[in-house]
């Protein structure tokens, strides 16, 4: 059952039309829609037909839903329009997006609730129980309640009525006469009953006996007798209104005339009497069909052209000139025949274009004229030819169907037989009403021409064959068509839905749609909660949705005697209701699903042959137990139960009672099946035990309960068909409570049946034997039941039959211990304060150690044999199979066959001690009581305890994050975790500076974890060697100090820190314990020399000052393999001129760009692919920032440094921060933008300018080329230094890194019109390619995660600076990139942004799947927006 407020959420997509799809909600459910990734950022609009409140529902009528941003902010990735739906019907959606009107849309169904019994409680759609009642066989209305008791004392809760209304003359059900009037065979002599009193007799049945009624509506067809169709023949499809019918009405009065005459004996002189009895007699009328009536009505003149007519035409048009008219089209067009629309014989034409173009004389001589008009007249008698064949061809089928006809209605055994050839039983059901005096074919046919007359000639309705008792109806497209008709038929359909909770359209998939749509609006606003009901033969379930989606049916009618075997019947209960036993408990808030549409499922309908004319008397009853068990609402039709071996055909009932057929048995079963849906059994398992034998059960999530039926069904006699006399045991798990019943259907001492020619009569000599609420040693169809055990800690209960015959049903109560679960209730509790006292370094090792960090503690990720190794645990594999219910999945196989994952995965915890550890034991309680229930259930189970305390830590995760984090988006959350991720406590730590530094921003500052930041600073702090921040720590022995940037990420951490901490600028103050206090001591143990921060600050900028330059300690193959000789001599200094930050050369690589070259067969080995010598855009960004920042401090009081101290030739110098920040802000766009004016003074090498409007990558670099390669690092130094940008060149440089760079997810790494551009990285491959071999592309193309943020960081930045029209386009730029990073992030099972992809977003299988960097600048830039 569900419980408190349940959402459902439509992720929209660009393009996605979904109008053959179901969506079916309830009332009181809250529906969302939410943009999916391809609309992420885009202006939507979604509107619905759906009525605002206080308004009705207009079909035609959209209005525009207004968005929910539940955060707040600019990023709303999470925003949200939504429906409270209280209202059943079906409801249109569509959504618009920019200047497309409709990107997408579809339909939602929303269920109607029904209400009865005096108290008006809701019958749920799963616990119908209904029962068809042939309303023309119940006699006077004061006679109904006796008779239709049975129904309630069989225990049926609804009741459908086939039409009320007055019927035609074939007495059909369907075939109704008048609509408006009720048949008057319900009146008694002298009292005629109306339609109030109707109405009294199903409130009646509502209110007192808790039954719902509904009956039928019939839209397609009236009863040929109708007065009103004589009197309005418009509403039929008639000659007048219909012309295309003549041809088919002219065979139709033929073949009623051939009727005619041999009934009359005229062709027995031919050897055709008047009763058809062998094939001499049927060659006989396909000889008279060839010879006397086709000839006679000589069909093909309807479809032929007047020849000599139109060569006379064409003939005048030649002598008068009259030349072709050149079309539009090439090439010539063939002359084809252009059909009448009034079909009259020889009416046809042809296009006189055509022929002028086809026939063109060589001159105006009156003999070429004469040449091409018997051209024309060849081709012309050659077109009526194709007709004649054509018509040939339709004759010779309708011959086939004529006899075939005749064969089935007069010699089949299996069909009815009818005799002699009469005007009662003509050779052809007639096709159209004749309603005048019979006369002589040639007579018939003059009426063709009399409109007056044709009108009335109308087409009967049918399907598959021909309802000569039906007209069938023409509405055309819309109301004023035939205004009439739709009138008259609003009337019928509004007294309908007065009277009766719901309706079943008939005949529903030939009811033209709109008219359907149109009807049922109206009877909703009689009876805004209408059950509909339909029965579709579509033969496809997409075609079936058309239907009940546009029409908001509420439940389809299926039938179990479409089922050859008991595995189908089983198969069927299965599709049609119920998710599967041990299913997964979902969420409130959770997607919205397509569903297949709600069945209506019954043992036998109405309209076909009873079972019992197929299969034995003993399969009544347990094919019936296996149609109640489905978990949807189930029926009946009358005569089922009391065992009629025939279809009901009009009479009056007999007497019944509790001993007559299947209704004692019929009757537990209906109570059970309402039972089992009102208390929330939504699960089911089929399992075919054997060929005959059918075990249902249905299984309620919440009170974890089962019901368990047997059935053995006998599809064929027991007397004449031998069945196995050993039936298999059955391994029930859980404790059986008692055998709910146990019933088989016997045979009894009385007459055998004869057919009351008065009353519907069923078998007598049937009945059914039962007993209810037994326990198990009572039964006589259990032979013995022993609990056993079935593995370590699951028990089963063994069933041997002794008497379960074949038609013998029984039902078992199975429930868990329920003593665990008031144990689990109370340790759920427990977690809550367990979990408040885990830090966030905990929850890393809770939730995201990967295999190898788990290897360092001796251990390792959980592997499933049959499937694969786990990534970090288990969550995201759960994710994944919960929403399908993929209970076949090998990691439930692996949950069911053994408890290794449940100890795995406490034993991991409680072996850490601390709060892990309880956290540990608390699974390991949860887990002692999951290991005692069946083992199917161990899944659903298992996801259940993780998914709270899943739920409970992240919860408990993001009350130690920033309130940024707190009151943030889904997608901002997802981020965050990004910090619990990699941010952990490892035994050897070997973090990389740089990563750490670009991504600590993100990770640690904006999700509020300033401790865990200080201590990374202040730990980074204490390296410091050289002025530099080592690129390897190695532990403190084996340091490498070979980067230039490292030292620069460092310093804009600190600054970031002091920014955004309460009181940050402490950190200033704060010790640094020096590993190396001099550039050649020896690592030296914490605590031995102690600085400041600030004191640690002025040193590496004093460094710089004064230039670093020293060559690697044990430079050599020890520590590089790879790099060449000169790589180890490191230089970084700033140039006095420009105070730009310098160094580096052609043999190693001191920048993030860090790719060394491996390749002996390339000949790459040795040579950095992105030296990045000179100075490096970024760097030169960072430096600017930090010396600006450093100013400012100084100004504050904060830095006590206001100038550096170098030393030059032997002379003591100061320089001032003041001077190196002026320095660089007046040279920066001198000498790094490309102007687009070729004579730029400041521009040393214009011959290699081959972009414009861009920022250098680099400037001075040993090969000048390089300077000039577009890449990604210029937007860092946007982000971190703005003032060094002018703002209109900063925007054309930004609008063309976005054209040539950004891609999918990431930044191009290289421009890809550079020569060298490779966007494919393959770090395995070697062969002769220089720029490719072992991965010598990595940053020459593709496409790099963590640029992407300062790229967006700094468009974001400069729009504002641009205007409100270029921000908000910037805005939307920006989700729309975001949102493919919130796709992936959603789908990886690694729950991160993968390091880099290759070309054009495409998955590179040498990136790091989830990467810090990446992760933290995308949420930088949800933190700037």
């Amino acid at each position: 059952m569900v419980h408190g407020k349940q959402t459902r959420v439509m992720l929209l997509n660009d393009m996605e039309k979904l109008e053959r799809t179901l969506f079916r909600l309830e009332q009181g459910y809250e529906l969302q829609f939410r943009l999916g990734p391809t609309l992420q950022g885009k202006h939507v609009r979604v509107f619905i037909n759906y009525p605002a409140p206080g308004e009705k529902f207009n079909r035609h009528k959209f209005r525009a839903l207004e968005w929910v941003n539940p955060t707040g902010r600019e990023d709303d990735s999470d925003k949200f329009c939504k429906l409270e739906l209280k209202i059943a019907g079906s409801y249109q959606y569509y959504f618009g997006c920019g200047n497309d009107e409709k990107a997408g849309g579809g339909y939602i169904v929303v269920d109607p609730i029904l209400r009865v019994g005096a108290d008006n409680h809701v019958l749920p759609l799963d616990c119908i129980s209904i029962q068809t009642y042939l309303a023309k066989c119940l006699g006077p209305l004061d006679e109904w309640p006796d008779r239709l008791r049975v129904a309630k004392e069989s225990g049926y809760n609804m009741i459908h009525l086939t039409p009320l209304q007055t019927l035609g003359l074939s007495r059909s059900c369907y075939s109704l006469a008048d609509q408006l009037e009720l048949n008057p065979d319900f009146s008694a002599r002298g009292k005629k009953s109306t339609w109030a009193d109707m109405g009294n007799l199903v409130e009646k049945l509502r209110k007192e006996w808790n039954m719902a009624c509904i009956t039928d509506v019939v839209y397609n067809h009236t009863a040929a007798n109708s007065k009103w169709i004589r009197e309005h023949p418009e509403c039929g499809y008639n000659l007048v209104n219909s012309p295309h019918l003549k041809p088919a009405w002219v065979l139709d009065r033929a073949i009623w005339h051939f009727t005619c005459n041999a009934a009359d004996g005229k062709y027995k002189e031919r050897g055709l009497p008047d009763l058809i009895q062998n094939d001499q007699h049927l060659n006989t009328i396909r000889g008279i069909l060839w010879q006397d009536v086709y000839p006679k009505i000589k069909l093909w003149e309807f479809f032929q052209v007047n020849v000599e007519a139109i060569v006379h035409q064409f003939k005048n048009l030649l002598e008068s000139g009259t030349k072709a008219v050149k079309g539009k089209k090439e090439g010539k067009s063939h002359l084809k025949i252009i059909q009448d629309p009034e079909y009259k014989r020889f009416g046809s034409t042809v296009d006189m274009n055509t022929a002028l173009e086809t026939f063109i004389p060589h001159s105006n001589s009156p003999s070429a004229i004469l040449d091409c008009c018997n051209w024309l007249r060849k081709r012309l008698e050659e077109l009526n030819a194709e007709c004649y064949k054509q018509m040939h061809y339709h004759q010779e089928q309708a011959a086939n169907c004529i006899v075939g006809n005749l064969v089935y209605e007069r010699l089949a055994n299996h069909g009815p037989k009818l005799g002699p050839i009469t005007r009662k039983n003509p050779i052809v059901t007639r096709y159209f009403t004749f309603p005048f005096e019979e006369k002589s074919l040639d007579q018939d046919l003059q009426l063709l021409h009399k409109p007056d007359k044709a009108c009335h000639f109308l087409a009967h309705n049918g399907w598959l064959i021909c309802w000569g008792d039906s007209v069938k109806l023409r509405y055309g497209n819309k109301p004023e068509d035939c205004p009439y008709l739709w009138a008259h038929m609003r009337k019928y359909t509004e007294l309908t839905a007065k009277y009766f909770l719901g309706v079943r359209l008939d005949n529903c998939h030939s009811t033209p749609l709109h008219v359907a749509e149109y009807f049922l609006d109206v009877a909703r606003t009689v009876r805004p909660d209408l059950y509909v009901v339909a029965e579709l033969f579509t033969g496809s379930a997409d075609l079936d949705n058309v239907f009940v989606t546009r029409l908001g049916i509420s439940s389809l009618i299926r039938e179990a005697m479409s089922a050859g075997d008991s595995h189908e019947e089983g198969r069927l209960v299965y599709r049609f209701g119920g998710e599967p036993v041990g299913a997964f408990v979902q969420p409130s808030l959770r997607p919205l699903v397509p569903s297949i549409a709600h069945a209506m499922f019954l043992d036998v309908t109405h309209d076909n042959e009873c079972p019992i004319q197929t299969r034995s008397s003993f399969d009544s009853l347990p094919s019936a137990a296996i149609v109640s068990m489905a978990s949807c609402a189930t029926g009946s039709t009358r005569g089922y139960d009391e065992l009629v071996p025939h279809q009901a055909k009009p009479s009056s009932a007999g007497e019944v009672n509790l001993q007559t057929g299947i209704i004692a048995g019929k009757k537990a079963l209906n109570k059970l099946h309402q039972e089992l849906a009102s208390k929330g059994f939504i699960q089911v398992y089929v399992d075919q035990v054997d060929e005959d034998i059918v075990a249902v059960t249905r299984h309620c999530p919440s009170t974890h309960q089962s019901v368990v039926t047997v059935s053995r069904t006998a599809f064929k006699n027991p007397k004449y068909h031998h069945y196995k006399d050993n039936v298999p045991p059955m391994f029930i798990p859980g404790k059986i409570e008692e055998v709910v019943f146990e019933a088989r259907t016997i045979q009894r001492q009385t007459g055998s049946y004869q057919k009351d020619e008065k009353s519907i009569n069923g078998l007598p000599e049937y009945t059914v034997e039962i007993r209810e609420h037994i326990q198990l040693k009572d039964s006589s169809i259990v032979k013995q039941a022993e609990m056993k055990a079935k593995g370590r800690s699951e028990f089963v209960h063994e069933i041997v039959f002794e008497r379960l015959t074949p038609g013998s049903v029984i039902a078992f109560r199975v429930s868990l211990d329920p003593k665990s679960q008031e144990m689990v209730g109370l340790l759920r509790g427990h977690l809550i304060h367990i979990m408040s006292k885990l830090t966030l370094a905990d929850i890393n090792v809770l939730l995201f150690r990967c295999d190898a960090e788990e290897q360092e503690d001796g251990g390792g990720c959980y592997g499933i044999p049959s499937w694969m190794p786990l990534k970090y645990g288990i969550m995201s594999v759960m994710a994944d199979i919960r929403p399908k219910n993929d209970l076949g999945h090998p990691f439930c196989d692996n949950l069911r066959q053994g408890d290794w994952l449940m100890d795995y995965v406490s034993n991991r915890l409680v072996s850490r001690g601390g709060a892990l550890g309880q956290v540990g034991a608390w699974l390991q309680a949860m887990f002692g009581y999951l290991k005692h229930v069946p083992r199917y259930l161990v899944p659903c189970y298992f996801d259940a305890i993780l998914v709270g305390a899943y739920t409970t830590s992240l919860d408990a995760t993001f009350s130690l994050m920033s309130s940024f984090v707190q009151s943030g988006s889904t997608f901002v959350k997802l981020l965050s975790l990004g910090s619990v991720q990699m941010c952990g406590v490892g035994r050897f730590p070997a973090l990389p500076p740089v990563d750490t530094f670009i991504a600590l921003r993100g990770l640690m500052l904006v999700t509020g974890r300033h401790l865990e930041a200080r201590n990374i600073i202040l730990a980074f702090a204490g390296t410091l060697r050289h002025g530099l921040i080592p690129n390897l720590l190695g532990e403190g022995i084996c340091a490498r100090f070979n980067c230039r940037d490292a030292v620069w990420w460092w310093l804009q951490c600190i600054q970031d820190y002091c920014n955004m901490v309460p009181s940050g600028t402490d950190i200033l103050k704060c010790p640094v314990s020096r590993m190396y206090p001099t550039d050649d001591s020896m690592p030296q143990p914490a605590g031995s020399v102690d600085q400041p921060l600030h004191d640690v600050i002025h040193e590496a900028m004093q460094c710089h000052m004064q230039g670093i330059e020293f060559r690697e300690r044990n430079a050599g193959p020890q520590i590089d393999r790879n790099m060449r000789d000169e790589g180890f001599n490191v230089e970084a200094k700033v140039n006095p001129d420009t105070g730009f930050v310098y160094g580096g050369n052609r043999f190693n690589c001191g920048t993030w760009m860090d790719k060394m070259g491996e390749s002996d067969r390339a000949r790459n080995k040795g040579m950095p692919a992105t030296p990045r010598d000179g100075s490096a855009v970024e760097i030169v960004g960072l430096s600017k920032s930090t010396v600006r920042w450093l100013c400012e401090l100084h100004k504050k009081g904060l830095f006590p440094y206001a100038a550096l101290t170098i030393y030059r030739s032997g002379k003591k110098l100061s320089v001032s921060y003041e001077d190196w920040n002026r320095k660089i802000q007046s040279n920066f766009e001198k000498m790094f933008y490309v102007s687009h004016d070729p004579k730029d003074p400041n521009e040393q090498h214009p011959d290699l300018v081959h972009k414009r409007g861009i920022y250098k990558d680099s400037f001075g670099a040993s090969s000048p080329w390089c300077d000039y390669q577009l890449r990604p690092n210029f937007p860092i130094a946007m982000v971190v230094a703005p003032e060094l940008f002018t703002v209109k060149r900063a925007w054309e440089a930004l609008e063309i890194t976005e054209q040539k760079l950004l891609g999918p997810l990431g930044m191009k790494t290289l421009d890809p019109d550079d020569m060298v551009y490779c966007g494919v990285y393959d770090n395995a491959l070697d062969n002769d390619n220089y720029n490719t071999a072992r991965g010598f592309n990595y940053h020459q193309g593709p496409e790099w995660l963590w640029p992407v943020g300062y790229f967006l960081r700094a468009k974001l930045y400069f729009a504002k600076k641009m205007g409100k029209e270029t921000y908000e386009k910037t805005v939307f730029l920006v989700k729309n990139v975001l949102s493919r990073h919130y796709v992936h992030l959603e789908r990886s099972s690694w729950k991160g942004l993968p390091e880099l992809t290759n070309e054009n977003g495409q998955y590179c299988p040498f990136s790091c799947e989830s990467q810090a960097w990446s992760v933290a600048t995308v949420l930088e830039v949800l933190h700037d927006l």
